[in-house]
């Protein structure tokens, strides 16, 4: 979890500089200070919408039930609806009649109690149990597109209790002369009712897999320590012989069906501890050692020499950079020549022999050559358990970053993002701010008082958490990634002990130790 803390005096205080972690988030900011931004700002995964009507009430009408004790109870009981978008960073264009499709395929998970409760709330309403199948579609976001343009999904329930699909179908043609695009994925349930549109991250066309040494002015193409990849293995070209690398119930399988996404990070290769290897910024080269670390399960394979394949030999002797769709093999660390392969759907070791020609080769079998592409994912997460929708979910505000101005009495938080309203609310826990809509990308509302959550909070030095939400005008929750947390100063007491033994004064003493417990750091965590 990476924190953002962000500081308020109710009495303003001094200007404190600024320090950045190294991936260039604000640490700590001090009110005083210009309004800045607590992180660089990332690209939104919606696609530019036209802004909102001026009067939202025309479209949107207020839920009358959307009350304290029905929020809290949503947040409480996570009665979520999560839609989590997987895809590959790059996309190959096919050309003629051929259709190369996106590998590893693009993948859906749904997930959270609220969609079991929603589909339960349309059976009550009379429909049954087929208008309350979940349907999806998933395509291109080019315009014109249509259901009879995308691949159909179909949900399987995991053992997990979510919904998995897959798009295995789609393909980009050169007829399409973008150098960058998104999917769409569309989401309604069988008897009509929309659910909405979510985008995925943009994906970068290429014509073929770059053979020449990359460089910084292709510092797209590259893959960089931290970031998250995919590895397949595929026999002769043939699509039906694919197979991804996946973790299922705790290991390391080859899958015919789903891929995982693996952190991919640079070690030192010089052991600090029992099995711990320190991590490196930078770009993944080959003959550098790296570790592959599931993102879902934390599940990681021992450290490995990543090296480039050419012709089912590894060669020895390069150090260029790792390159998107690029062949590499993973050689076990301090092993003798083994590995990493599959067999059918296992995950073993292989141990290649010398190349008889050049001492600087090492010769593989088809399951220990892998390609490597670099994946995103984006995920969405709403409630409608307590709203009445008469429109879609989407577009989903996204807030990406949090600033305080002002002090004194009244603290005001600016919420900066994409696809803001003003039919959107901002709630702190299960009480609801005055809020004020300034442009689709910013929104100012008033930071509650610490007392609406705890009466007895100025006489108590504990700190209290509550969660950031959105909440749109006819109950639909948004919640968001961001907490806010009241945390009282430690501070020695403001007035001399001698004034302890006058009861006469207890008016005042009631004052000062009012003054002192009410004088507050506000902090905000952003979780990642």
């Amino acid at each position: 979890m990476t924190a953002f803390p962000l500081t308020l005096l109710r009495r303003l205080t001094a200007a404190a500089p600024r320090r950045r972690d190294p991936r260039g988030h604000a640490d700590s900011c001090h009110l005083g200070a210009s309004l800045t931004h607590l992180g660089a700002r990332r690209w939104s995964a919606e696609p530019r919408v036209s802004e909102w009507d001026s009067n939202p009430e025309q479209s949107l009408s207020r839920q009358p039930g959307v009350t304290h004790q029905l929020v809290q109870q949503c947040l409480q009981f996570h009665l979520d609806q999560s839609v989590l978008i997987l895809h590959a960073k790059v996309a190959q264009k096919s050309y003629g009649n051929e259709k190369r499709f996106f590998c590893p395929p693009p993948c859906v998970y749904l997930s959270g109690a609220g969609w079991k409760l929603k589909q339960e709330h349309l059976k009550a309403s009379g429909i049954g149990d087929f208008g309350s199948r979940l349907c999806g579609y998933m395509g291109l976001d080019s315009t014109g597109n249509t259901q009879m343009d995308a691949f159909k999904l179909t949900f399987e329930e995991q053992p997990d209790a979510k919904k998995f699909a897959c798009a295995k179908a789609l393909y980009i043609s050169d007829a399409d002369k973008r150098k960058h695009f998104r999917l769409v994925l569309k989401l309604f349930f069988s008897n009509g009712q929309e659910v909405g549109s979510f985008y995925s991250k943009l994906i970068k066309v290429i014509s073929k897999p770059s053979q020449k040494k990359q460089s910084m002015k292709n510092a797209d193409l590259c893959i960089s320590s931290g970031s998250k990849v995919s590895l397949f293995n595929r026999l002769r070209s043939q699509t039906v012989s694919t197979r991804y690398l996946a973790v299922e119930a705790g290991a390391f399988v080859a899958s015919a069906r789903q891929w995982s996404a693996f952190t991919v990070t640079l070690a030192d290769g010089h052991q600090t501890g029992h099995r711990e290897y320190p991590l490196r910024e930078g770009y993944i080269c080959y003959g550098c050692v790296v570790q592959l670390i599931c993102t879902v399960t934390g599940v990681a394979l021992p450290p490995m020499v990543i090296r480039k394949v050419h012709k089912q030999h590894a060669i020895l002797d390069v150090d260029e950079p790792v390159s998107q769709l690029h062949k590499c093999a993973f050689r076990f660390k301090d092993s003798s020549k083994m590995y990493l392969c599959l067999s059918n759907e296992k995950i073993i070791q292989f141990q290649a022999s010398p190349c008889p020609k050049d001492g600087n080769r090492e010769l593989l079998n088809d399951g220990s050559c892998w390609t490597i592409i670099g994946t995103e994912t984006v995920e969405y997460t709403f409630s409608d358990s307590q709203a009445s929708l008469q429109e879609s979910v989407t577009p989903i505000p996204v807030i990406s970053a949090l600033e305080l101005n002002g002090g004194g009495h009244v603290a005001m938080l600016e919420i900066q993002g994409e696809n803001f309203g003003p039919h959107l609310k901002v709630w702190f826990g299960n009480v609801e701010a005055e809020t004020m809509f300034r442009t689709p990308k910013s929104m100012l509302c008033v930071v509650p008082d610490v007392s609406v959550f705890s009466r007895d909070w100025k006489w108590l030095r504990c700190p209290i958490t509550v969660p950031l939400s959105l909440i749109r005008l006819d109950g639909l929750i948004y919640r968001s990634t961001f907490t806010f947390t009241y945390t009282p100063e430690h501070s020695p007491p403001s007035q001399p002990r001698a004034a302890l033994e006058h009861p006469a004064d207890s008016d005042s003493l009631i004052d000062s130790i009012h003054q002192e417990f009410t004088r507050t750091n506000f902090h905000l965590f952003m979780q990642s």
